[in-house]
Protein backbone atom coordinates (compact mmCIF):
# COMPACT_ATOMS: atom_id res chain seq x y z
CA UNK A 1 0.00 0.00 0.00
CA UNK A 2 2.84 2.39 0.67
CA UNK A 3 4.77 1.70 -2.21
CA UNK A 4 1.43 2.50 -4.42
CA UNK A 5 1.41 5.68 -2.07
CA UNK A 6 4.81 7.08 -3.56
CA UNK A 7 3.93 5.46 -7.10
CA UNK A 8 1.13 7.70 -7.42
CA UNK A 9 3.18 10.30 -5.60
CA UNK A 10 6.05 9.91 -8.36
CA UNK A 11 3.70 9.73 -11.09
CA UNK A 12 1.72 12.75 -10.66
CA UNK A 13 5.04 14.67 -10.14
CA UNK A 14 6.70 13.25 -12.97
CA UNK A 15 3.55 14.42 -14.84
CA UNK A 16 3.24 17.73 -13.67
CA UNK A 17 7.23 18.53 -14.66
CA UNK A 18 6.59 17.29 -18.17
CA UNK A 19 3.84 19.78 -18.25
CA UNK A 20 5.47 22.70 -17.07
CA UNK A 21 8.53 21.93 -19.07
CA UNK A 22 6.01 21.73 -22.43
CA UNK A 23 4.46 24.95 -21.06
CA UNK A 24 7.59 26.65 -21.07
CA UNK A 25 8.91 25.25 -23.97
CA UNK A 26 5.98 26.47 -25.79
CA UNK A 27 6.21 30.20 -24.08
CA UNK A 28 9.43 30.48 -25.49
CA UNK A 29 8.38 29.17 -28.95
CA UNK A 30 5.60 31.99 -29.09
CA UNK A 31 7.91 34.76 -27.59
CA UNK A 32 10.36 33.89 -30.53
CA UNK A 33 7.98 33.74 -33.31
CA UNK A 34 6.40 37.06 -32.36
CA UNK A 35 9.97 38.35 -32.39
CA UNK A 36 9.49 37.55 -36.44
CA UNK A 37 6.20 38.13 -37.17
CA UNK A 38 2.78 39.11 -35.55
CA UNK A 39 4.50 40.82 -32.75
CA UNK A 40 1.44 42.18 -30.94
CA UNK A 41 -1.37 39.27 -31.31
CA UNK A 42 1.43 36.87 -30.11
CA UNK A 43 2.43 38.56 -27.37
CA UNK A 44 -1.29 39.27 -26.41
CA UNK A 45 -1.78 35.76 -26.91
CA UNK A 46 1.42 34.89 -24.59
CA UNK A 47 0.61 37.52 -21.52
CA UNK A 48 -2.90 36.47 -21.14
CA UNK A 49 -2.91 32.51 -22.38
CA UNK A 50 0.20 31.21 -21.26
CA UNK A 51 -0.87 30.48 -17.27
CA UNK A 52 -4.32 29.44 -17.84
CA UNK A 53 -2.14 26.85 -21.02
CA UNK A 54 0.14 25.63 -18.19
CA UNK A 55 -2.91 25.29 -16.00
CA UNK A 56 -4.52 23.31 -18.58
CA UNK A 57 -1.54 21.30 -19.38
CA UNK A 58 -0.64 20.29 -15.69
CA UNK A 59 -4.05 19.24 -14.76
CA UNK A 60 -4.53 17.12 -17.68
CA UNK A 61 -1.11 15.38 -17.56
CA UNK A 62 -2.41 14.79 -13.48
CA UNK A 63 -5.43 13.41 -14.50
CA UNK A 64 -4.51 11.22 -17.17
CA UNK A 65 -1.82 9.59 -15.48
CA UNK A 66 -4.26 9.05 -12.07
CA UNK A 67 -6.21 6.37 -14.65
CA UNK A 68 -2.91 3.69 -14.14
CA UNK A 69 -4.78 4.00 -10.34
CA UNK A 70 -8.11 2.43 -9.19
CA UNK A 71 -8.30 3.24 -5.26
CA UNK A 72 -11.20 4.83 -3.77
CA UNK A 73 -8.90 7.88 -2.45
CA UNK A 74 -7.09 7.78 -6.08
CA UNK A 75 -10.81 8.11 -7.62
CA UNK A 76 -11.96 11.11 -5.31
CA UNK A 77 -8.61 13.08 -6.27
CA UNK A 78 -9.56 12.18 -10.32
CA UNK A 79 -13.34 13.74 -10.12
CA UNK A 80 -11.31 17.12 -8.33
CA UNK A 81 -8.85 17.34 -11.13
CA UNK A 82 -11.89 16.88 -13.52
CA UNK A 83 -13.52 19.88 -12.09
CA UNK A 84 -10.15 21.42 -11.74
CA UNK A 85 -9.65 20.56 -15.91
CA UNK A 86 -13.35 22.01 -17.18
CA UNK A 87 -12.35 25.42 -14.70
CA UNK A 88 -9.02 25.72 -16.27
CA UNK A 89 -10.19 25.17 -20.05
CA UNK A 90 -13.00 27.52 -19.54
CA UNK A 91 -10.46 30.11 -18.38
CA UNK A 92 -8.07 29.60 -21.35
CA UNK A 93 -11.19 29.52 -23.94
CA UNK A 94 -12.12 32.89 -22.03
CA UNK A 95 -8.82 34.19 -22.88
CA UNK A 96 -8.28 33.09 -26.12
CA UNK A 97 -11.30 35.08 -27.09
CA UNK A 98 -10.49 37.97 -25.75
CA UNK A 99 -6.88 38.10 -27.99
CA UNK A 100 -9.15 37.17 -30.86
CA UNK A 101 -10.89 40.04 -30.44
CA UNK A 102 -8.03 42.38 -30.10
CA UNK A 103 -6.93 40.82 -33.08
CA UNK A 104 -10.20 41.67 -35.01
CA UNK A 105 -10.24 45.37 -33.66
CA UNK A 106 -7.15 46.34 -34.21
CA UNK A 107 -7.84 46.12 -37.87
CA UNK A 108 -11.14 48.14 -37.74
CA UNK A 109 -9.65 51.66 -38.43
CA UNK A 110 -11.26 54.13 -36.99
CA UNK A 111 -9.48 57.32 -38.52
CA UNK A 112 -11.79 57.12 -41.20
CA UNK A 113 -14.46 60.44 -42.36
CA UNK A 114 -17.59 57.94 -42.32
CA UNK A 115 -16.46 55.53 -39.47
CA UNK A 116 -20.54 54.31 -38.96
CA UNK A 117 -19.69 50.92 -40.28
CA UNK A 118 -16.46 50.25 -37.93
CA UNK A 119 -18.26 51.29 -34.93
CA UNK A 120 -21.12 48.85 -35.74
CA UNK A 121 -18.49 45.81 -35.87
CA UNK A 122 -16.22 47.17 -33.07
CA UNK A 123 -19.65 47.42 -30.83
CA UNK A 124 -20.80 43.69 -32.09
CA UNK A 125 -17.80 41.91 -31.44
CA UNK A 126 -16.88 43.28 -27.84
CA UNK A 127 -20.66 42.39 -27.36
CA UNK A 128 -20.35 39.17 -28.89
CA UNK A 129 -17.44 38.56 -26.91
CA UNK A 130 -18.54 38.92 -23.61
CA UNK A 131 -21.90 37.00 -24.47
CA UNK A 132 -19.54 34.14 -25.30
CA UNK A 133 -17.40 34.23 -22.32
CA UNK A 134 -21.28 34.07 -20.58
CA UNK A 135 -21.81 30.80 -22.60
CA UNK A 136 -18.61 29.15 -21.95
CA UNK A 137 -18.90 29.66 -17.74
CA UNK A 138 -22.65 28.76 -18.20
CA UNK A 139 -21.58 25.34 -20.07
CA UNK A 140 -18.23 25.20 -17.66
CA UNK A 141 -20.78 24.91 -14.97
CA UNK A 142 -23.39 22.62 -16.45
CA UNK A 143 -20.06 20.31 -17.50
CA UNK A 144 -19.10 20.37 -13.33
CA UNK A 145 -22.75 19.62 -12.42
CA UNK A 146 -22.84 16.64 -14.78
CA UNK A 147 -19.45 14.92 -13.29
CA UNK A 148 -22.04 14.22 -10.07
CA UNK A 149 -24.17 11.67 -10.41
CA UNK A 150 -27.06 13.75 -8.00
CA UNK A 151 -26.56 16.60 -10.46
CA UNK A 152 -26.58 15.16 -13.60
CA UNK A 153 -30.00 15.78 -14.95
CA UNK A 154 -29.49 19.46 -13.92
CA UNK A 155 -26.26 19.94 -15.93
CA UNK A 156 -27.78 17.69 -19.08
CA UNK A 157 -30.65 20.57 -19.08
CA UNK A 158 -28.11 23.55 -18.36
CA UNK A 159 -25.58 22.03 -21.49
CA UNK A 160 -28.72 21.83 -24.15
CA UNK A 161 -29.63 24.16 -26.18
CA UNK A 162 -32.96 24.59 -25.81
CA UNK A 163 -32.12 24.44 -21.70
CA UNK A 164 -29.69 27.19 -21.91
CA UNK A 165 -32.07 29.35 -23.32
CA UNK A 166 -35.01 28.09 -20.81
CA UNK A 167 -32.74 28.67 -18.09
CA UNK A 168 -31.81 32.32 -19.28
CA UNK A 169 -34.96 33.10 -20.42
CA UNK A 170 -36.84 32.13 -16.80
CA UNK A 171 -33.83 34.28 -15.24
CA UNK A 172 -34.65 37.13 -17.29
CA UNK A 173 -36.75 38.88 -14.46
CA UNK A 174 -33.73 39.11 -12.78
CA UNK A 175 -31.81 42.53 -13.02
CA UNK A 176 -28.63 41.90 -14.47
CA UNK A 177 -29.94 39.29 -17.02
CA UNK A 178 -32.76 41.82 -18.28
CA UNK A 179 -29.16 44.12 -18.55
CA UNK A 180 -27.96 41.11 -21.02
CA UNK A 181 -30.76 40.58 -22.96
CA UNK A 182 -30.73 44.67 -23.43
CA UNK A 183 -27.11 44.73 -24.42
CA UNK A 184 -27.75 42.03 -26.79
CA UNK A 185 -30.51 44.31 -28.15
CA UNK A 186 -28.20 46.99 -28.77
CA UNK A 187 -25.97 44.97 -30.80
CA UNK A 188 -28.14 43.41 -32.68
CA UNK A 189 -30.37 46.07 -33.71
CA UNK A 190 -27.52 48.57 -34.28
CA UNK A 191 -29.31 51.08 -32.38
CA UNK A 192 -26.29 52.17 -30.09
CA UNK A 193 -22.52 52.08 -31.33
CA UNK A 194 -19.20 52.50 -29.85
CA UNK A 195 -18.33 56.40 -30.28
CA UNK A 196 -21.55 57.18 -30.84
CA UNK A 197 -22.08 61.01 -30.21
CA UNK A 198 -25.35 60.89 -27.92
CA UNK A 199 -27.22 63.29 -25.10
CA UNK A 200 -28.53 61.35 -22.25
CA UNK A 201 -29.84 62.62 -18.66
CA UNK A 202 -29.31 66.47 -20.26
CA UNK A 203 -25.70 65.40 -21.02
CA UNK A 204 -23.88 65.42 -24.26
CA UNK A 205 -21.29 62.83 -24.55
CA UNK A 206 -19.61 60.09 -26.57
CA UNK A 207 -19.63 56.32 -25.99
CA UNK A 208 -16.65 55.41 -24.74
CA UNK A 209 -17.34 51.32 -23.51
CA UNK A 210 -20.74 49.18 -23.91
CA UNK A 211 -20.73 45.97 -22.04
CA UNK A 212 -23.54 43.32 -22.15
CA UNK A 213 -24.60 45.32 -18.47
CA UNK A 214 -23.96 48.63 -19.08
CA UNK A 215 -22.82 51.77 -20.88
CA UNK A 216 -20.25 54.28 -20.01
CA UNK A 217 -20.75 57.53 -21.71
CA UNK A 218 -17.61 59.64 -21.80
CA UNK A 219 -19.44 63.75 -21.12
CA UNK A 220 -17.49 66.58 -22.61
CA UNK A 221 -16.07 67.73 -19.59
CA UNK A 222 -14.36 64.08 -19.04
CA UNK A 223 -16.92 62.76 -16.92
CA UNK A 224 -18.09 59.76 -16.84
CA UNK A 225 -21.85 58.38 -16.69
CA UNK A 226 -22.20 55.20 -16.12
CA UNK A 227 -25.69 53.49 -17.33
CA UNK A 228 -27.43 50.21 -17.37
CA UNK A 229 -28.24 48.78 -20.61
CA UNK A 230 -31.87 48.42 -20.51
CA UNK A 231 -31.74 52.88 -20.20
CA UNK A 232 -31.00 52.80 -24.13
CA UNK A 233 -33.94 50.22 -24.65
CA UNK A 234 -36.42 52.07 -22.19
CA UNK A 235 -35.88 55.55 -22.60
CA UNK A 236 -35.78 58.35 -25.53
CA UNK A 237 -32.25 59.11 -25.76
CA UNK A 238 -30.47 61.37 -28.45
CA UNK A 239 -27.98 59.93 -31.43
CA UNK A 240 -26.48 62.64 -33.14
CA UNK A 241 -24.39 59.63 -35.55
CA UNK A 242 -27.37 57.43 -35.73
CA UNK A 243 -26.67 57.67 -39.59
CA UNK A 244 -23.89 59.97 -40.34
CA UNK A 245 -21.34 61.26 -37.86
CA UNK A 246 -21.83 65.00 -39.72
CA UNK A 247 -23.57 67.64 -37.55
CA UNK A 248 -24.77 70.66 -37.63
CA UNK A 249 -24.00 73.25 -34.90
CA UNK A 250 -26.17 76.19 -33.63
CA UNK A 251 -24.99 79.57 -32.25
CA UNK A 252 -27.34 82.00 -30.51
CA UNK A 253 -27.23 85.67 -30.30
CA UNK A 254 -29.60 88.31 -28.08
CA UNK A 255 -29.44 91.52 -29.65
CA UNK A 256 -31.92 94.12 -30.37
CA UNK A 257 -33.79 94.99 -32.53
CA UNK A 258 -32.05 98.03 -34.43
CA UNK A 259 -28.86 95.36 -34.74
CA UNK A 260 -27.77 95.31 -38.67
CA UNK A 261 -28.78 91.44 -40.03
CA UNK A 262 -26.78 91.97 -43.05
CA UNK A 263 -23.82 93.31 -41.49
CA UNK A 264 -23.95 89.95 -39.21
CA UNK A 265 -25.23 87.77 -42.17
CA UNK A 266 -21.81 88.77 -44.11
CA UNK A 267 -19.65 88.93 -40.81
CA UNK A 268 -20.96 85.32 -40.09
CA UNK A 269 -20.00 84.26 -43.92
CA UNK A 270 -16.69 85.44 -43.62
CA UNK A 271 -15.82 83.93 -40.30
CA UNK A 272 -17.69 80.49 -41.06
CA UNK A 273 -15.67 80.24 -44.48
CA UNK A 274 -12.69 81.42 -43.30
CA UNK A 275 -12.85 78.10 -40.50
CA UNK A 276 -11.12 74.88 -41.22
CA UNK A 277 -13.76 73.28 -38.87
CA UNK A 278 -16.46 73.78 -41.67
CA UNK A 279 -16.90 70.70 -43.92
CA UNK A 280 -18.23 73.21 -46.73
CA UNK A 281 -21.96 71.66 -46.62
CA UNK A 282 -23.80 74.61 -45.27
CA UNK A 283 -24.44 77.27 -42.89
CA UNK A 284 -26.84 80.40 -42.72
CA UNK A 285 -27.70 83.03 -40.19
CA UNK A 286 -31.69 83.45 -39.31
CA UNK A 287 -33.47 85.61 -37.26
CA UNK A 288 -35.29 82.61 -35.57
CA UNK A 289 -37.33 84.25 -32.12
CA UNK A 290 -38.22 87.77 -30.86
CA UNK A 291 -38.71 88.95 -27.38
CA UNK A 292 -40.53 92.25 -26.16
CA UNK A 293 -36.57 93.34 -26.15
CA UNK A 294 -34.72 91.85 -28.23
CA UNK A 295 -34.77 89.31 -31.22
CA UNK A 296 -32.62 85.61 -31.66
CA UNK A 297 -30.40 85.39 -34.02
CA UNK A 298 -29.61 81.60 -35.00
CA UNK A 299 -26.30 81.00 -36.87
CA UNK A 300 -26.29 77.53 -38.05
CA UNK A 301 -23.00 75.72 -39.96
CA UNK A 302 -21.96 72.09 -40.94
CA UNK A 303 -19.04 70.39 -39.27
CA UNK A 304 -17.79 66.69 -39.96
CA UNK A 305 -18.06 65.20 -36.79
CA UNK A 306 -19.72 66.25 -33.19
CA UNK A 307 -16.40 67.48 -31.65
CA UNK A 308 -15.17 69.56 -34.67
CA UNK A 309 -19.21 71.16 -34.67
CA UNK A 310 -19.07 72.03 -30.82
CA UNK A 311 -15.21 73.89 -31.50
CA UNK A 312 -16.40 75.54 -35.02
CA UNK A 313 -20.02 76.76 -32.70
CA UNK A 314 -17.40 77.86 -29.79
CA UNK A 315 -15.46 79.78 -32.50
CA UNK A 316 -18.24 81.11 -34.58
CA UNK A 317 -19.70 82.67 -31.53
CA UNK A 318 -16.35 83.89 -30.09
CA UNK A 319 -16.05 86.26 -33.10
CA UNK A 320 -19.53 87.27 -33.95
CA UNK A 321 -19.53 88.48 -30.21
CA UNK A 322 -15.90 90.22 -30.99
CA UNK A 323 -17.17 91.53 -34.09
CA UNK A 324 -20.80 93.15 -32.30
CA UNK A 325 -18.78 94.80 -29.54
CA UNK A 326 -15.76 96.31 -31.62
CA UNK A 327 -18.38 97.74 -33.45
CA UNK A 328 -22.14 97.53 -32.52
CA UNK A 329 -21.80 97.50 -29.23
CA UNK A 330 -25.10 99.28 -28.84
CA UNK A 331 -26.86 96.39 -29.93
CA UNK A 332 -25.37 94.11 -27.38
CA UNK A 333 -27.14 93.61 -24.01
CA UNK A 334 -26.02 96.02 -21.61
CA UNK A 335 -24.52 98.08 -24.58
CA UNK A 336 -23.31 101.78 -24.42
CA UNK A 337 -26.29 103.42 -25.88
CA UNK A 338 -27.99 106.12 -23.49
CA UNK A 339 -31.37 105.22 -24.81
CA UNK A 340 -31.15 101.47 -24.65
CA UNK A 341 -30.22 99.00 -21.65
CA UNK A 342 -29.84 95.04 -21.74
CA UNK A 343 -32.30 96.14 -24.40
CA UNK A 344 -34.80 97.77 -23.24
CA UNK A 345 -35.84 101.05 -23.87
CA UNK A 346 -35.02 103.99 -21.40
Amino acid sequence: MEWVFWQIVLSVAVATVAALVAGWLTGVLVRFVARRRYRRTLTLLHENCHKPFVAVLVVAADYIVLFEFTNRVVAGLRHALLLALIVVSAWLVIKVLFVMEDFVLRRLNMDVPDNRRIRRLRTQVALMRRLTGAVITVIAIASMFMTFSELRTLGASLLASAGIVGVIAGLAAQTTLTNVFAGMQLALTDSLRFDDVVVVEGEWGRIEEMTLTFVVVQLWDERRLILPTTYFTKTPFQNWTRHETRVIGAVQLHLDYRAPVEILRAEAQRVVEASELWDRREWVLQVVDSTPWTMVVRVLASAADAASAWDLRCEVREKLITFMRDNHPEHLPGGTDDTYRGGRAA
